[in-house]
This record gives structure tokens, sequence and C-alpha cells, in this order.
């Protein structure tokens, strides 16, 4: 076990949201980019089956090395939301952060909340600190 996780799975998941922007604010089958606790993050908002979702997972593309993922193009793969990164088009997952085309690439996927008008990004208190240390640690 390495030792990001051994600090998972020894830490109680404990969620801090984090209020984004209002719903307005929100372009339906596209995306926004947000700094999340010095994060970026895309945020996507989707009408499925007549109901709007909102998404939101790391805008860094770790194929292409770049924040570009709320640039990406929406679609679905077996009925599951992706965003194709503009870059080199691997699909991104939107509930998972999972890449369809690499096994072994992924991106944070990020829990998201609306209450009202507002949108919030949820991060785990012990990622937050994971990649706090990780920037350290390179």
């Amino acid at each position: 076990m390495s030792a990001a996780q051994n600090v998972m799975a020894s830490e109680p998941q404990q969620v801090q949201w984090h209020y984004v922007c209002e719903t307005n604010d929100l372009v339906t089958n596209s995306g926004v980019c947000a700094l999340v606790d010095s994060q970026q993050v895309a945020i996507f908002s989707l009408k499925i089956n007549g109901e709007t979702q909102v998404f939101a997972i790391s805008n860094y593309d770790p194929i292409g090395k770049a924040n570009v993922l709320y640039r990406g193009l929406l679609g679905s793969i077996g009925g599951a939301p992706v965003v194709a990164s503009p870059l080199y088009k691997e699909h991104y997952f939107l509930e998972t952060g999972l890449c369809k085309e690499h096994d072994d690439v992924s991106v944070t996927a990020y829990a998201v909340k609306v209450e009202g008008e507002k949108v919030f990004v949820g991060v785990q208190a012990n990622c937050l600190y994971l990649n706090a240390h990780m920037k350290k640690a390179f």
C-alpha cells in the first residue's frame, strides 16, 4: 500500500463544500472552470432525460498535461456522460473521472450539490491534505 493509499484508508472521508457559482452561470451542455481550494475544477451542466445534472472533475488533462477539460466536447458512452479532451480526445467519465482509453489514467471526480440557485463542489478533506503535500514532494 502506498503512503497516499494508507492516508486515504486510515482517515475519515469528510467533505468540505465550496460555493462555486450560481446555476445561471452555467451553460447547459457545456463546461466552465472554477478555482476550488487552489485546484482548477471543470464544471459541466448537462440536460439528461429532461433533467439538468451538474458534474465536476479536475480540469487537468493528464495525457495532454494542460488545464483544458472544461473546453472538451460532451457526450455519452453506454449511457454514461463523458467529456472528450480537446487535446488528444481521450474520454473521461464525468461520474467517476476514469479514462475510457487508458485503464491506468483518471482525473478526480468531485461531489456536486445544488441548493436553490447555488452550486457547491465537495472536496474530501484528506484529498486536500494529499494534494498540498504531493505538490511539495515534486
